[in-house]
């Protein structure tokens, strides 16, 4: 009994251990959970202080929680574009908020709309006649695109600013899959379709460097359009024709070789900074180190000024259609097509939904889902008998034009990549592998197609052919598709289809866009084709609201104090570092188009978006293998 009773007391006293440490989790996660969501409280007189650490996106990614927490690696930081709109645009009216604080020293980028669409509500709050001041260690072109716009522009002694255009290299992997003996086999449809270049060629093709060369050119001198107009002072010229030169003038002093070029207006440290910006909003009563100010952060005060999409009952419903476009139900981040049907088949129930504006921000990715997409607009629209509008944010190609064809009017920037019109399958083979390696494969067949696909003996010439004959059935599908869309024959959609991509301007003037306009014009434009006032409508956005435990998780994982703390060092060089970051995603993403599971794909791989570098999610024993040919 002795025994037995010393045994039972040690179970329960694990029982009791393990009640108490369950406890104390809960509640260590109910206050993570409390104190991550955003307090309007906390709102207070001063500057309106918006940390632009991370991207700048069109839709937040969902974060796994599980898959980050296992990786330990920290989540990229987004930001929602239409979030840093609604705050400036609100600062601009709230007297409460004397000035307007960027701090970019983490800043990665963003498209070119996003950007000029934050830029513009930069000047609506200096039109309001408050000030807008950016503060960076190292302005790139993403940084000046929105610094041009600010009353005042600083940069840390150690830091610089420079601007190099768009364009660049993308790597080829030709004479590596011939070493490998992986045969590549390519099936396609368009001249200037060049996304499976980099698996067939060493080097882009003529056609690929004469579509990139219109597209680049189109929007650089967008961009610098934009810039030269709100920043005249800027010595754009020196900056970017002789580089070289222009730093040197400095002795190799980057923030000196900004400042005199009218990059920036004031070289000085983040507490000079800081001082200068109390001086303006005034002192920070309950922080007296130095440098602080009396400031709001950007949770809080968008939690305070509310969602800003209006109180009316008639709704007007938003569908974003963002990131790659693939099977099933991805998402948010990734436009995956099942999850976008089912949230368009939901909204049919609503009675109260007056219109509808789907919202894109993608390269395409796979036909079948991108066809679902147009398809449950198309019910949608049939069902409700509503107007539907399509607004194009930083990129829209392929499979992400595809999805507008059901649209009653298309809206897109100057600045917006579109087009893209074709479709391509890669399957890769590995006969000269197997061979290489003395494997080979041998049998009995009944028909031309016994045993097909085979991946290690080869395709048939009769597989081929059906392969090929179905993406050309597909090429001409999507013709058919834009061509009822926008009054155009199959003959004349072909000719600016071939996979050719376009920016804004130019497909307004080829009849693929008919109105230039964001988010907020297509929104009017639905609200007055549907027959209602002005202010008698409101925004519903379609899907789940991001989540409050992006920062716990984050924390979890990385034991940061808060986004971004890790990467604050990003001065030239470590924006130059970061590059082998995006490298290493790159290679990734294509490994994964050549060996993942692919249909036919509407997708531009050669469209400029927004780079990533590896995070937690990708596969391990991939991002091993590329760091080991890298000599990691």
């Amino acid at each position: 009994m002795s025994f037995l009773g010393k045994a039972w007391k040690i179970i329960v006293g694990i029982k009791d251990g393990l009640v108490l440490m369950f406890m104390l989790l809960f509640f260590i996660a109910l206050f993570s959970v409390l104190s991550a969501s955003p307090n309007p409280g906390q709102v207070r007189e001063g500057a309106l202080f918006i940390d632009m650490t991370g991207y700048v996106v069109e839709e937040k990614s969902e974060v796994d929680p599980l898959q980050t927490l296992l990786s330990g690696a920290e989540p990229p930081v987004e930001l929602r574009a239409r979030d840093l709109v609604r705050a400036l645009d609100a600062a601009s009216s709230d007297d409460r908020v004397k000035a307007v604080v960027m701090d970019m020293s983490a800043f990665i980028g963003g498209g070119q709309v996003h950007m000029q669409s934050i830029a513009d509500a930069m000047d609506r709050v200096r039109k309001a006649e408050k000030p807008v001041l950016t503060y960076a260690l190292g302005y790139g072109d993403d940084h000046m695109h929105l610094a041009s716009h600010a009353s005042e522009v600083w940069v840390d002694p150690m830091g610089g600013a420079t601007i190099v255009g768009p364009g660049g290299a993308r790597l080829y992997y030709a004479d590596l899959l011939e070493k490998l003996k992986v045969n590549v086999r390519v099936y396609r449809v368009g001249t200037f379709k060049s996304a499976v270049e980099p698996y067939l060629l060493d080097g882009p093709s003529d056609a690929s460097l004469e579509n990139l060369a219109a597209l680049y050119g189109s929007l650089w001198e967008e961009w610098q359009a934009n810039v030269k107009k709100a920043r005249p002072s800027l010595d754009l010229e020196r900056v970017t024709t002789d580089p070289v030169a222009w730093v040197e003038a400095s002795s190799g002093d980057l923030a000196k070789a900004a400042l005199d070029a009218g990059l920036v207006d004031t070289i000085g440290t983040r507490v000079e900074f800081g001082k200068h910006v109390g001086e303006i909003a005034g002192e920070d009563a309950f922080d007296e180190k130095p440098g602080t100010y009396a400031k709001s952060d950007l949770a809080p005060y968008l939690a305070d000024v509310g969602p800003g999409t209006g109180s009316s009952s008639n709704k007007i419903a938003v569908v974003t259609v963002a990131g790659v476009i693939v099977d099933g139900d991805a998402g948010p981040g990734t436009a995956g097509g099942a999850r976008i049907v089912e949230l368009l088949d939901k909204a049919l129930s609503d009675d109260d939904i007056k219109g509808l504006v789907v919202r894109v921000d993608s390269p395409g990715g796979s036909a079948m889902a991108s066809e679902d997409i147009r398809q449950a607009v198309e019910r949608y629209r049939a069902d409700k008998d509503v107007p539907v509008a399509v607004s194009f944010a930083n990129v829209a190609a392929s499979g992400g034009y595809w999805v507008a064809t059901k649209a009653d009017r298309i809206f897109a920037q100057p600045e917006t990549i579109t087009g893209s019109i074709g479709v391509f399958a890669v399957i890769p083979t590995f006969e000269g592998t197997a061979e290489e390696i003395g494997v080979s494969a041998g049998g009995f067949r009944t028909t031309p197609l016994s045993g097909q696909p085979d991946l290690i003996d080869g395709f048939s010439p009769e597989l081929d052919a059906i392969l090929q004959a179905s993406v050309e059935d597909t090429y001409t599908d999507f013709l058919t598709i834009v061509g009822e869309a926008r009054g155009m024959t199959t003959d004349q959609v072909d000719q600016i289809a071939q996979g050719r991509v376009w920016d804004g301007g130019t497909a307004r003037q080829l009849g693929l866009v008919d109105q230039f306009g964001g988010l907020e014009d297509a929104l009017q434009w639905i609200g007055g084709e549907a027959g209602l006032e002005e202010d008698d409508w409101s925004a519903m956005f379609l899907g789940n609201a991001p989540g409050n435990y992006d920062s716990i998780i984050r924390q979890l994982a990385t034991n940061a104090v808060a986004p971004g703390v890790t990467s604050r060092g990003s001065d030239l060089f470590a924006m130059t570092a970061r590059q082998r970051e995006m490298l290493l995603g790159q290679m990734v993403s294509d490994a994964k188009m050549l060996g993942g599971t692919q249909g036919i794909q509407a997708y531009c791989l050669e469209c400029p978006t927004d780079a990533r570098p590896l995070n937690g999610r990708e596969s391990p024993a991939l991002t091993k293998l590329i760091g080991s040919l890298l000599g990691e």
